[in-house]
Protein backbone atom coordinates (compact mmCIF):
# COMPACT_ATOMS: atom_id res chain seq x y z
CA UNK A 1 0.00 0.00 0.00
CA UNK A 2 1.46 3.66 -0.96
CA UNK A 3 1.46 6.30 1.51
CA UNK A 4 -1.11 8.09 -0.42
CA UNK A 5 -3.59 5.74 -0.53
CA UNK A 6 -3.88 4.74 2.77
CA UNK A 7 -6.93 2.40 4.01
CA UNK A 8 -10.58 3.58 3.38
CA UNK A 9 -13.03 2.31 5.49
CA UNK A 10 -16.28 3.26 7.82
CA UNK A 11 -16.23 5.38 10.82
CA UNK A 12 -18.10 5.69 13.55
CA UNK A 13 -20.99 8.87 13.60
CA UNK A 14 -20.79 9.57 17.01
CA UNK A 15 -16.18 9.60 16.99
CA UNK A 16 -16.54 12.07 14.17
CA UNK A 17 -15.12 15.61 15.60
CA UNK A 18 -14.79 14.27 19.70
CA UNK A 19 -11.35 14.48 19.33
CA UNK A 20 -8.74 17.18 18.02
CA UNK A 21 -5.31 17.85 17.81
CA UNK A 22 -2.17 20.20 17.30
CA UNK A 23 1.87 18.59 17.11
CA UNK A 24 4.07 20.62 19.35
CA UNK A 25 7.64 20.25 19.98
CA UNK A 26 8.49 17.09 20.21
CA UNK A 27 4.75 15.43 20.88
CA UNK A 28 1.35 16.23 20.38
CA UNK A 29 -1.38 17.62 21.87
CA UNK A 30 -4.88 16.01 21.74
CA UNK A 31 -8.20 18.13 23.54
CA UNK A 32 -11.13 16.37 24.28
CA UNK A 33 -14.15 18.51 25.69
CA UNK A 34 -12.00 20.32 28.30
CA UNK A 35 -9.57 17.37 28.92
CA UNK A 36 -6.47 18.19 27.08
CA UNK A 37 -3.42 15.98 26.99
CA UNK A 38 0.00 16.79 26.01
CA UNK A 39 2.84 14.03 25.51
CA UNK A 40 6.35 14.78 24.16
CA UNK A 41 8.89 12.28 23.48
CA UNK A 42 12.60 13.14 25.65
CA UNK A 43 16.31 13.13 24.10
CA UNK A 44 16.40 9.85 26.04
CA UNK A 45 13.29 8.07 24.44
CA UNK A 46 10.52 8.45 27.69
CA UNK A 47 7.47 9.64 27.01
CA UNK A 48 5.81 12.06 29.18
CA UNK A 49 2.07 13.00 29.11
CA UNK A 50 0.69 16.04 30.73
CA UNK A 51 -2.90 16.74 31.32
CA UNK A 52 -4.81 19.57 31.80
CA UNK A 53 -7.95 21.33 31.27
CA UNK A 54 -9.41 23.88 28.80
CA UNK A 55 -12.50 25.49 29.68
CA UNK A 56 -14.16 27.50 26.38
CA UNK A 57 -16.01 30.47 27.09
CA UNK A 58 -18.46 28.80 24.63
CA UNK A 59 -19.70 27.29 27.88
CA UNK A 60 -20.10 30.00 30.03
CA UNK A 61 -22.28 32.15 27.56
CA UNK A 62 -24.64 31.16 24.54
CA UNK A 63 -23.99 33.88 22.55
CA UNK A 64 -20.75 32.90 22.05
CA UNK A 65 -22.13 29.39 20.99
CA UNK A 66 -24.16 30.99 18.06
CA UNK A 67 -23.08 29.83 14.44
CA UNK A 68 -20.52 31.92 13.03
CA UNK A 69 -19.61 33.41 16.42
CA UNK A 70 -18.34 30.40 17.49
CA UNK A 71 -16.18 30.32 14.69
CA UNK A 72 -14.42 33.49 15.72
CA UNK A 73 -14.23 32.12 20.00
CA UNK A 74 -13.03 28.84 18.82
CA UNK A 75 -9.97 30.87 16.88
CA UNK A 76 -9.37 32.94 19.02
CA UNK A 77 -9.05 30.06 21.98
CA UNK A 78 -7.45 27.48 19.80
CA UNK A 79 -4.26 30.27 19.05
CA UNK A 80 -4.26 30.89 22.90
CA UNK A 81 -4.21 27.18 23.64
CA UNK A 82 -1.73 26.64 20.58
CA UNK A 83 0.71 28.80 22.27
CA UNK A 84 0.37 27.42 25.56
CA UNK A 85 1.14 23.62 24.91
CA UNK A 86 4.06 25.12 22.65
CA UNK A 87 5.13 26.67 25.88
CA UNK A 88 4.03 23.66 27.85
CA UNK A 89 6.34 21.29 25.44
CA UNK A 90 9.38 23.37 25.48
CA UNK A 91 9.12 23.21 29.44
CA UNK A 92 8.52 19.19 29.44
CA UNK A 93 11.83 18.82 27.14
CA UNK A 94 14.10 20.98 29.23
CA UNK A 95 14.97 24.05 26.26
CA UNK A 96 13.95 26.64 29.02
CA UNK A 97 16.40 25.21 31.34
CA UNK A 98 19.05 25.17 29.10
CA UNK A 99 18.64 28.80 27.87
CA UNK A 100 20.35 31.44 29.67
CA UNK A 101 18.38 34.00 30.16
CA UNK A 102 18.78 37.23 28.82
CA UNK A 103 18.11 40.82 30.82
CA UNK A 104 15.20 41.23 28.75
CA UNK A 105 13.70 37.94 29.94
CA UNK A 106 14.86 38.79 34.22
CA UNK A 107 13.44 42.21 33.42
CA UNK A 108 10.04 40.66 32.85
CA UNK A 109 9.62 38.15 35.20
CA UNK A 110 10.97 41.01 37.98
CA UNK A 111 7.88 43.27 36.50
CA UNK A 112 5.12 40.71 35.83
CA UNK A 113 6.28 37.79 38.34
CA UNK A 114 4.48 34.65 37.20
CA UNK A 115 2.07 36.19 34.49
CA UNK A 116 4.95 36.53 32.80
CA UNK A 117 4.08 33.40 29.90
CA UNK A 118 0.95 35.18 29.66
CA UNK A 119 2.41 38.42 28.54
CA UNK A 120 4.87 36.53 26.40
CA UNK A 121 2.23 34.26 24.77
CA UNK A 122 0.13 37.42 24.27
CA UNK A 123 3.15 39.69 22.41
CA UNK A 124 3.45 36.49 20.11
CA UNK A 125 -0.22 35.99 19.25
CA UNK A 126 -0.05 40.04 18.52
CA UNK A 127 2.68 39.66 16.24
CA UNK A 128 1.71 36.38 14.92
CA UNK A 129 -1.75 38.18 13.53
CA UNK A 130 -0.11 41.42 12.74
CA UNK A 131 2.53 39.00 10.46
CA UNK A 132 -0.88 37.42 9.02
CA UNK A 133 -2.00 40.57 7.73
CA UNK A 134 0.92 41.61 6.08
CA UNK A 135 1.42 38.93 4.21
CA UNK A 136 -2.18 37.71 3.44
CA UNK A 137 -3.93 41.24 3.42
CA UNK A 138 -1.21 44.22 2.53
CA UNK A 139 1.03 42.61 0.27
CA UNK A 140 -1.65 40.96 -2.07
CA UNK A 141 -3.11 43.97 -2.16
CA UNK A 142 0.17 45.51 -2.97
CA UNK A 143 1.27 43.49 -5.94
CA UNK A 144 -1.74 43.46 -7.30
CA UNK A 145 -1.93 47.63 -7.71
CA UNK A 146 1.44 47.08 -9.24
CA UNK A 147 -0.32 45.00 -12.18
CA UNK A 148 -2.94 47.29 -12.59
CA UNK A 149 -0.37 49.59 -13.40
CA UNK A 150 0.33 48.12 -16.49
CA UNK A 151 -3.22 46.50 -17.00
CA UNK A 152 -5.33 49.10 -15.83
CA UNK A 153 -8.56 48.59 -13.71
CA UNK A 154 -9.05 44.60 -13.31
CA UNK A 155 -12.14 44.39 -12.14
CA UNK A 156 -13.66 41.70 -10.77
CA UNK A 157 -10.08 40.16 -11.76
CA UNK A 158 -8.54 41.78 -8.68
CA UNK A 159 -9.53 39.85 -6.03
CA UNK A 160 -8.78 36.32 -7.84
CA UNK A 161 -5.69 37.58 -8.15
CA UNK A 162 -5.24 38.73 -5.01
CA UNK A 163 -6.20 35.27 -3.94
CA UNK A 164 -3.40 33.90 -6.24
CA UNK A 165 -0.89 36.01 -4.59
CA UNK A 166 -2.10 34.34 -0.59
CA UNK A 167 -1.91 30.97 -2.24
CA UNK A 168 1.56 31.63 -3.51
CA UNK A 169 2.62 33.23 -0.20
CA UNK A 170 1.00 30.54 2.07
CA UNK A 171 2.38 27.45 0.06
CA UNK A 172 5.54 29.66 -0.91
CA UNK A 173 6.15 30.17 3.20
CA UNK A 174 5.15 26.28 4.08
CA UNK A 175 7.36 25.18 1.43
CA UNK A 176 10.33 27.26 3.01
CA UNK A 177 10.03 26.15 6.77
CA UNK A 178 9.31 22.46 5.96
CA UNK A 179 13.28 22.71 4.90
CA UNK A 180 13.96 23.13 8.42
CA UNK A 181 14.68 20.08 10.25
CA UNK A 182 13.12 21.15 13.24
CA UNK A 183 9.78 22.01 11.65
CA UNK A 184 9.81 18.62 9.53
CA UNK A 185 9.82 16.68 13.04
CA UNK A 186 7.26 18.64 14.20
CA UNK A 187 5.34 18.18 10.58
CA UNK A 188 5.67 14.50 10.75
CA UNK A 189 4.28 14.58 14.70
CA UNK A 190 1.32 16.74 12.34
CA UNK A 191 1.24 13.28 10.54
CA UNK A 192 1.03 11.35 13.66
CA UNK A 193 -1.24 12.81 15.06
CA UNK A 194 -3.84 12.97 11.95
CA UNK A 195 -3.56 9.49 11.86
CA UNK A 196 -4.01 8.48 15.10
CA UNK A 197 -7.34 10.54 15.53
CA UNK A 198 -8.10 8.63 11.60
CA UNK A 199 -7.84 5.30 13.35
CA UNK A 200 -10.02 6.39 16.04
CA UNK A 201 -12.88 7.44 14.29
CA UNK A 202 -12.85 4.51 12.58
CA UNK A 203 -13.23 2.36 15.75
CA UNK A 204 -9.81 0.41 15.40
CA UNK A 205 -7.80 -0.37 18.27
CA UNK A 206 -5.06 1.96 19.15
CA UNK A 207 -2.06 0.25 17.70
CA UNK A 208 0.86 1.42 16.19
CA UNK A 209 0.43 -0.67 12.70
CA UNK A 210 -3.80 0.00 12.62
CA UNK A 211 -2.83 3.91 12.93
CA UNK A 212 -0.03 3.42 10.36
CA UNK A 213 -2.55 2.12 7.89
CA UNK A 214 -4.79 5.55 7.84
CA UNK A 215 -4.26 8.93 5.84
CA UNK A 216 -1.74 11.99 7.28
CA UNK A 217 -4.94 13.89 5.40
CA UNK A 218 -7.51 15.13 7.70
CA UNK A 219 -10.55 18.00 6.67
CA UNK A 220 -11.02 19.48 9.84
CA UNK A 221 -6.73 20.25 9.66
CA UNK A 222 -5.90 23.93 10.66
CA UNK A 223 -4.32 23.67 7.13
CA UNK A 224 -7.87 22.90 5.04
CA UNK A 225 -9.21 25.95 7.37
CA UNK A 226 -6.16 27.86 5.91
CA UNK A 227 -7.26 27.77 2.60
CA UNK A 228 -10.95 27.90 2.89
CA UNK A 229 -10.45 31.32 4.63
CA UNK A 230 -8.59 32.23 1.10
CA UNK A 231 -11.01 31.00 -0.93
CA UNK A 232 -13.82 32.96 1.44
CA UNK A 233 -11.78 35.59 1.09
CA UNK A 234 -11.94 36.07 -2.83
CA UNK A 235 -15.33 35.87 -2.82
CA UNK A 236 -15.72 38.92 -0.19
CA UNK A 237 -13.23 40.75 -2.29
CA UNK A 238 -15.29 40.63 -5.57
CA UNK A 239 -18.15 42.63 -3.23
CA UNK A 240 -15.06 45.08 -2.42
CA UNK A 241 -14.96 47.74 -5.13
CA UNK A 242 -13.09 50.47 -3.64
CA UNK A 243 -10.17 51.57 -5.26
CA UNK A 244 -7.68 52.98 -2.21
CA UNK A 245 -5.76 49.85 -1.27
CA UNK A 246 -5.85 50.75 2.47
CA UNK A 247 -9.48 51.12 2.52
CA UNK A 248 -9.52 47.99 0.61
CA UNK A 249 -7.50 46.46 3.27
CA UNK A 250 -8.99 47.80 6.00
CA UNK A 251 -12.80 46.61 4.83
CA UNK A 252 -11.14 42.91 4.71
CA UNK A 253 -9.73 43.24 8.43
CA UNK A 254 -13.33 44.30 9.87
CA UNK A 255 -14.89 41.40 7.46
CA UNK A 256 -12.31 38.90 8.74
CA UNK A 257 -14.29 37.58 11.70
CA UNK A 258 -17.37 36.69 9.64
CA UNK A 259 -14.92 34.72 7.00
CA UNK A 260 -13.34 33.19 9.79
CA UNK A 261 -17.21 32.01 11.66
CA UNK A 262 -17.77 30.77 8.07
CA UNK A 263 -14.61 28.78 7.08
CA UNK A 264 -15.06 27.00 10.59
CA UNK A 265 -19.07 26.30 10.07
CA UNK A 266 -17.91 24.90 6.78
CA UNK A 267 -14.83 22.96 8.33
CA UNK A 268 -17.34 21.15 11.04
CA UNK A 269 -19.38 20.21 8.07
CA UNK A 270 -16.69 18.82 6.04
CA UNK A 271 -15.57 16.86 9.52
CA UNK A 272 -18.88 15.25 9.44
CA UNK A 273 -20.06 14.56 5.93
CA UNK A 274 -18.45 13.34 2.61
CA UNK A 275 -19.99 14.34 -1.15
CA UNK A 276 -18.76 15.37 -3.64
CA UNK A 277 -19.10 19.01 -3.07
CA UNK A 278 -17.58 18.70 0.13
CA UNK A 279 -14.23 16.76 -1.33
CA UNK A 280 -14.37 19.31 -4.12
CA UNK A 281 -13.75 22.52 -1.71
CA UNK A 282 -11.70 20.64 0.66
CA UNK A 283 -9.69 19.07 -1.98
CA UNK A 284 -6.89 22.51 -1.78
CA UNK A 285 -6.39 22.16 2.33
CA UNK A 286 -6.06 18.33 1.71
CA UNK A 287 -3.31 18.57 -1.10
CA UNK A 288 -1.80 21.47 1.09
CA UNK A 289 -1.48 18.91 4.07
CA UNK A 290 0.73 16.90 2.00
CA UNK A 291 3.45 19.55 2.66
CA UNK A 292 2.19 20.50 6.39
CA UNK A 293 2.38 16.76 7.16
CA UNK A 294 4.39 13.70 6.99
CA UNK A 295 4.86 10.45 7.31
CA UNK A 296 5.77 9.65 11.20
CA UNK A 297 8.14 7.37 12.69
CA UNK A 298 6.55 4.59 15.11
CA UNK A 299 7.77 6.27 17.97
CA UNK A 300 6.19 9.49 16.93
CA UNK A 301 2.73 7.41 16.48
CA UNK A 302 3.16 5.94 20.04
CA UNK A 303 2.81 9.82 21.11
CA UNK A 304 0.31 10.38 19.54
CA UNK A 305 -1.72 7.63 20.76
CA UNK A 306 -0.95 8.09 24.06
CA UNK A 307 -2.04 11.85 23.88
CA UNK A 308 -5.37 10.63 22.11
CA UNK A 309 -6.30 8.07 24.93
CA UNK A 310 -4.81 10.32 27.72
CA UNK A 311 -7.41 12.61 26.16
CA UNK A 312 -10.36 10.30 26.52
CA UNK A 313 -10.01 8.80 29.86
CA UNK A 314 -13.96 7.41 29.70
CA UNK A 315 -13.21 5.33 27.15
CA UNK A 316 -9.10 4.43 27.80
CA UNK A 317 -8.99 4.15 31.35
CA UNK A 318 -5.94 6.08 33.13
CA UNK A 319 -4.49 2.98 34.69
CA UNK A 320 -4.42 1.24 31.47
CA UNK A 321 -2.80 3.57 29.71
CA UNK A 322 -0.66 5.02 31.84
CA UNK A 323 -1.82 8.77 32.12
CA UNK A 324 -2.80 10.37 35.38
CA UNK A 325 -5.77 11.38 36.25
CA UNK A 326 -6.74 15.16 36.33
CA UNK A 327 -7.08 16.69 39.68
CA UNK A 328 -9.12 19.45 40.88
CA UNK A 329 -8.17 23.07 40.24
CA UNK A 330 -9.09 26.51 38.64
CA UNK A 331 -9.45 26.27 34.39
CA UNK A 332 -6.46 25.86 32.56
CA UNK A 333 -4.48 25.21 35.34
CA UNK A 334 -5.15 21.96 36.68
CA UNK A 335 -2.64 19.26 35.63
CA UNK A 336 -0.87 15.83 36.25
CA UNK A 337 1.81 14.52 34.26
CA UNK A 338 3.19 11.00 33.45
CA UNK A 339 6.07 9.34 32.27
CA UNK A 340 6.71 6.03 30.39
Amino acid sequence: MSKDKKQKCCYIPERRGKVGGQAVLEGVMMKSGERVALTVRKDDGTKETKISKFVSIRKKNKFFNLPIVRGVVNFIEMMKLSFSTLNDSAEMLGIDEEMEETKFEKWLKKHFGKSVMDFIMLVAMVLGIALALFLFMFLPTFFTGLIERFTGDLGLWKSVIEGGFKVAIFVGYMLLVSLMKDIRRTFEFHGAEHKSIFCYEAGEELTVENVKKHSRFHPRCGTSFMFVMILLTIVVGLFITWENKLLRVAIKILLMPIVMGVGYEFLMYAGKHDNFLIRALSAPGLWMQRITTKEPDEEQIECAIMSLKAALPDEFPPEETGACTEEDGKDGENNTDATE
